[in-house]
């Protein structure tokens, strides 16, 4: 067989092979998030995604490997889109926390939402040496680092404990908006960071308008 041949065969088994990864990672997510991973088995997601079970073995040693994929894929996502949403408000800090706090909101928002998946797995999986709950606390605490550096970009005189305030809220809006849904109180979410910024002394450019609650559905 003529060398390029071979190399796009291998390249074509390559893909492939990231296909069913792909689709059996992509049932898996949204059967956890539906249904909660201890209610989903491994039958259910081979019967779902129309593999194998060798195959989702060969990708996936056991199920928690798999949660652990789930929320590793889950925090690259949301970082990249939190570093777009910088990168947009890079020179205005304020600017940034507000817009941070608005996708999230919206996010919430979302027909689907059922909750924040870090925290829904945290809360399956109370074992602090847990493969998938050791995710979810890594993924909290880099929310609550990036606060910080806002806080301190913003020069309030306790940004620590200003941080620690937003990381609450934020944490709270996700809980509140799976309980009580379209009528949860996140829809304040970004009214109540802008309090507890214009409470923690910082100097803000916000006025009455900037008080949004969030009740559309962007998708």
């Amino acid at each position: 067989m003529h060398r390029n041949a071979v190399i796009a065969e291998s390249h074509g088994e390559a893909r492939d092979i990231a296909s069913v990864r792909d689709r059996i990672l992509d049932t898996a997510t949204d059967l956890f998030y539906q249904e909660g991973v201890r209610a989903v088995g491994v039958d259910l997601i081979v019967e779902r995604s129309g593999v194998a079970k060798t195959s989702l073995y060969r990708h996936f040693r056991t199920k928690d490997d798999l949660v652990v994929a789930m929320l590793e894929r889950d925090d690259v996502g949301y970082w990249s889109h939190w570093d777009r949403v910088a990168a947009d408000t890079k020179e205005d800090a304020e600017q940034e926390l507000k817009a941070q706090v608005e996708w999230i909101a919206l996010d919430i928002a979302e027909p689907k939402y059922r909750g924040c998946p870090f925290l829904n797995v945290a809360t399956e999986f109370p074992a602090p040496d847990h493969p998938a709950r050791a995710v979810a606390v890594r993924h909290k605490s880099e929310l609550r680092r990036r606060l910080l550096g806002l806080t301190k970009r913003l020069g309030v005189e306790k940004p620590a404990e200003l941080a620690d305030q937003l990381v609450l809220v934020i944490d709270g809006a996700y809980v509140n908006g799976q309980l009580i849904r379209q009528k949860g109180a996140f829809h304040n979410l970004v009214s109540a960071t802008l309090a507890l910024l214009s409470s923690s002394g910082a100097k803000t450019r916000r006025s009455n308008r900037d008080f949004v609650q969030v009740k559309g559905i962007r998708r």
